[in-house]
Parts: structure tokens; C-alpha cells; sequence
């Protein structure tokens, strides 16, 4: 599989502190001069699109949080060559910023909202901005984007109540719903025990609710995910399946985080980092050829790796 898709990670901070994401023990954060600047990770993106990367996601942390995003996203558009340009958001900031990110080149937008209960939004985000996220969701459908999706963390005895109610999201809005398999990634993420509910169970009640789902057809930009629709919905519904699943074989991405450590699968940890190279003597052909040889590197490693790094999903954005 080729490698043309980008996870371009913008910052480890957030505004959140969800009850899977951010661990608990978290107290040290990148400083300000270990985190690239617009330009080094404009450079950067530059060599990998010249490496055949074709699609890149902002992450975070929340990037929303980065200062001037809006002109970073000005300056990705305009490499040649990129032909997507999306970002990943929890959404509590994108009402304000929607309008400003499509003016400046942003072609989709993913917003993580794993409940529709303002209670529970606190309890699992540590925070009261279920109104603002809500709020984003509609700014986001009307700014124009090619697409809004919503990312939904199930979790059994958490969220599994309201499966039906996102479902009917798809039905009622020009959106895509994308249900996520569970998966621990750090200690506090793996003291919710029992959390994990299984594709084909989920599938199964949303069709309990609103009859047969329809498999859409396969995105050129191939990923996890796999499309369904509902009968007479103006959206879709998406089921993305890392734990039921072993989809390495048709893993197109790589990932970078905020420092210019390049993670070519995340069973691997780091392996490469690109800050020394941007910040000493190489040219742009130099920092291209480098990239070419790390995406070599990403066949060695798969779901089954035994020699896997540590990796912070709340740093590199899933």
C-alpha cells in the first residue's frame, strides 16, 4: 500500500482532559522551542507531499489551540501536489474558526463528540462545553466544508445507551457518524475495563432501530473506516474497527508529532526525527529523500509487533 496520507500532530496540549485519552500522569508538556514553527512544519510537509504523500490531517492535542492555525492552513494549502488538507477537532473552538479555516484552504473537518448528554460531556471530557461543541457542528455545516464527520468513541456502560441517537444524526444532517472500537492506550484508559463494544453488536442495533444498513462504496482515499448508510438519510455512518480488525495490510498513513518525530505505524513508537534535519544543514531535496527511506521502514511494523514503542495517543492524535 502506498503511503500518501499525512496525521500531522500541531501540539501535545489540550483543553479537554478525557477519561481515555489524557492520562492521568501527564505533567510534562513540549517547550516552546522542542515544537516546530509554522514554517519548519510547512518544510515539512512540503518533503512529504514531494514523497508522495497526497492528504494531510491536523491533530493535536487540540490544534485548534495553536496559534495563527489559520495561517499554517494558508500555507499547506498551497504546496503542490496536496490534494486534501483536513483537521481533527474536539470542537469546543471550531464555531469561531470555521469560516476563517475554509477562507484559508481546510477541506474537511472530524469533530469528537462521544455523547449527546450535556452530564455526561462533563464527566467524560472534564469540561462544560458540550453547548460550544454542539454549536460547531452546525457553524462546520454551513462554512462549507467537502465534509463534516463526527467521531464517537463507544464505550460499554458509558456512551452504548446513545447508539441509536447518533445513528439518527446521519438521518437527520449532511454528516457522516464514525463509531470507533474502543482501545486502551495508557493506564488510565485501561482501568475502564468491560468498555469495549464490538462492531457487529453496534451494527446490530442500529439496525434494530432503523432497519437494514446499506455498505457504501469503498473512498479512493481507502483508510479504516467502512461506510454504511440508512434508508432516506442525508449523511452517512462509519465503523472504524481497530480492535475487531487487523487492517495493516491497507494502512496508507504515517504520522508526525508536533516535534518532528515521525511515527511510520502506531505499533512502532518513534523511529525517526525530522527537527534535526529541518533546523541544521539540509535542503528540501535532502529532507525528501529522508522521508522516502521512513516510509520503507513502516513494512516492519504491524498490529502484532512485539517491539512496539510506547505512544501517547493524546500527542499524536490517534
Amino acid at each position: 500500500m502506498a503511503i500518501d496520507y499525512l496525521r500531522l500532530s500541531l501540539t501535545d496540549r489540550c483543553n479537554l482532559n478525557c477519561i481515555y485519552c489524557t492520562p492521568l500522569e501527564k505533567n510534562r508538556f513540549l517547550a516552546h522551542e522542542e515544537v516546530l514553527t509554522h514554517e519548519e512544519t510547512a518544510r515539512a510537509a512540503r518533503a512529504f507531499v514531494k514523497a508522495g504523500v497526497r492528504k494531510i490531517r491536523l491533530t493535536g492535542g487540540e490544534p485548534l489551540i495553536k496559534k495563527d492555525i489559520t495561517r499554517l492552513v494558508g500555507m499547506l494549502k498551497v504546496i503542490q501536489g496536496l490534494e486534501e488538507l483536513a483537521l481533527t477537532t474536539n470542537g469546543i473552538y471550531i464555531s469561531e474558526m470555521a469560516d476563517g479555516l475554509r477562507a484559508a484552504g481546510l477541506d474537511r473537518v472530524n469533530i469528537s463528540i462521544d455523547t449527546l448528554k450535556k452530564e455526561k460531556f462533563k464527566m467524560i471530557t472534564g469540561s462544560d462545553g458540550f453547548d460550544a461543541v454542539w454549536r460547531g457542528i452546525e457553524k462546520s455545516l454551513k462554512a462549507g466544508f467537502k465534509a463534516v464527520k463526527l467521531n464517537v468513541i463507544l464505550m460499554k456502560g458509558i456512551n452504548d445507551d446513545e447508539i441509536a441517537d447518533f445513528a439518527r444524526l446521519s438521518v437527520d444532517y449532511p454528516l457522516t457518524v464514525r463509531f470507533i472500537e474502543f482501545f486502551p492506550t495508557n493506564k488510565r484508559s485501561a482501568s475502564l475495563t468491560g468498555a469495549l463494544i464490538r462492531t457487529e453488536e453496534v451494527k446490530k442495533r442500529i439496525e434494530a432501530s432503523f432497519g437494514a444498513l446499506s455498505e457504501a462504496a469503498p473512498v479512493e482515499s481507502g483508510g479504516p473506516a467502512r461506510g454504511y448508510t440508512l434508508a432516506g438519510a442525508r449523511g452517512g455512518l462509519g465503523f472504524i474497527s481497530g480492535r475487531s480488525d487487523n487492517f495493516c495490510c491497507a494502512c496508507n498513513r504515517v504520522r508526525m508529532d508536533c516535534s518532528g518525530k515521525i511515527y511510520p505505524c502506531l505499533f512502532a513508537g518513534a523511529t525517526h526525527d525530522l527537527r534535526p534535519l529541518l533546523r541544521g544543514t539540509a535542503d528540501d531535496a535532502a529532507l525528501s529523500e529522508y522521508v522516502k527511506g521512513l516510509f520503507l521502514v513502516k513494512s516492519k511494523y504491524n498490529k502484532t509487533s512485539t517491539h512496539a514503542g510506547h505512544i501517547e495517543m493524546s500527542s499524536i492524535g490517534g
